[in-house]
């Protein structure tokens, strides 16, 4: 009987790593801050996260889909408002990332390393307009808080308005490719 109940206990923690933990984030937890430069100044707001949801298993991100509502994307930077009116029409229009065609962006994690002290580094592709490319970022874990920051090459998304790479002789008028979001929220298991 002892060595029935001993397999038994055996078993049972051999199997519980092999389960997953389902998280789901509430939208209104989440704070995504965007951030982009040009030659003659920077840009800054915020954009809401649409739905995301993940796995942990054996102590990884094993998988998750987060939706981003791009139609949502605001500016803090510009205080007059007919002057941040005109940017986020810029930056909803086709010149930049067509709200109105693709209204959502996709980040899908295919893979984590284990967290190890809060920080794990998390591999996905990422959905922007048509375009989807891999992306690798660190997240901390603190308890039910995650963190992450990415940089992003927008080329690669078919958003080239104002890009160097693209166009010549843009002086100040140029934009840099790269933006980076700043990224947290709270999770909750199901």
């Amino acid at each position: 009987m002892k060595t029935k109940v001993f397999l038994g206990l055996v078993l049972s923690v051999m199997v519980l790593p092999l389960s997953a933990q389902n998280y789901v984030v509430t939208p209104a937890s989440a704070n995504i801050e965007w951030h982009g430069e040009k030659v003659t100044g920077e840009h800054n707001g915020n954009i809401e996260l649409k739905s995301g949801e993940f796995k942990v298993k054996n102590n990884k991100i094993a998988s998750g889909t987060f939706i981003i509502d791009m139609a949502s994307m605001t500016n803090i930077d510009i205080k007059d408002e007919g002057m941040r009116n005109k940017l986020m029409g810029h930056l909803k229009s086709d010149d930049f990332f067509g709200v109105e065609t693709y209204p959502t962006s996709k980040l899908v994690v295919t893979k984590s390393t284990a967290f190890v002290d809060g920080v794990a580094e998390v591999t996905g592709n990422l959905t922007i307009k048509k375009n989807t490319h891999p992306v690798t970022f660190k997240v901390t874990k603190n308890g039910d808080k995650f963190t992450t920051s990415l940089v992003i090459d927008r080329t690669l998304y078919d958003v080239r308005y104002g890009s160097g790479k693209f166009f010549e002789n843009l002086g100040d008028k140029t934009i840099y490719d790269d933006f980076d979001l700043k990224i947290n929220f709270t999770a909750t298991q199901q």
